[in-house]
């Protein structure tokens, strides 16, 4: 299986990123460019390769984390569940809106990273967790006056290494539309850092922790691993290979 290959992640995100506490999570929103916008050369951020089928730009990324250090991931990986999860969300480059293409098996693709409680701090997560403090009740939302790369946020991570899935969205209308890839190496988050986050107040006003979807049964789902052999994407062979209708849903 080839690498995910991650176009344009080393590229500062387009200016204002907006950040938001919406009661559920703490989410960025990436403004979006038409061509008009982009300067000569410029491109949105996407990714391809791995069992994707096609090219998947960049929509947003959020947070999903709990109260204590030993829960907040959605995902367990050899019986860890991690402190924190980040999901960098992307839309199938075919569809025009994520909301259009969530209606569609081949919609949407979320990559997720694990955060593990560490003495040092992350340094990808600075910038947001300098931020969080102005957004501590449900529905606050502010412009970011900086902004940073997504490669910024994973730079510790193996990024050859990888599990592979078909799934949904954890959270409602939890659509049958992700390819879900998931990064096993954890990224470090300091006790400080986490705190910021679990300082956030949810839409009952209550503290905004433990917010991740409950483990579902694998079923007959399959998940494919890639260890990592740096075999990058040869885009021709993929096209010609991969019928992505053959891959079977499981509910």
């Amino acid at each position: 299986m080839p690498a995910i290959d991650m176009i344009g992640y080393h590229n500062l995100l387009p200016h204002p990123l907006k950040i938001l506490n919406n009661g559920h999570t703490v989410s960025i929103t990436i403004p979006k460019l038409n061509a008009t916008e982009l300067k000569n050369g410029e491109f949105m951020p996407y990714v391809r390769g791995g069992k994707l089928p096609g090219e998947f730009e960049v929509e947003g990324i959020h947070f999903h984390w709990g109260d204590k250090n030993n829960r907040g991931a959605e995902h367990v990986v050899n019986d860890i569940r991690y402190t924190m999860e980040m999901h960098i969300v992307h839309r199938n480059k075919k569809y025009a809106t994520l909301a259009e293409a969530l209606d569609y098996a081949d919609g949407a693709a979320v990559l997720g990273f694990f955060f593990n409680l560490d003495e040092d701090e992350g340094p990808g997560l600075t910038t947001i967790c300098h931020h969080l403090h102005l957004i501590p009740d449900a529905s606050n939302e502010i412009n970011l006056n900086v902004t940073f790369s997504l490669s910024s946020l994973i730079n510790t991570v193996d990024v050859d290494k990888f599990y592979t899935y078909k799934g949904s969205l954890t959270t409602p209308p939890c659509s049958e539309a992700v390819t879900w890839v998931l990064y096993p190496d954890p990224i470090p988050i300091s006790p400080k850092q986490i705190s910021r986050f679990r300082q956030l107040l949810d839409t009952q006003d209550g503290a905004l922790v433990d917010n991740y979807r409950h483990l579902q049964p694998l079923g007959n789902r399959l998940v494919f691993m890639r260890i990592g052999n740096n075999r990058h994407t040869n885009v021709d062979h993929l096209s010609n290979q991969i019928d992505y209708r053959k891959w079977d849903w499981f509910h």
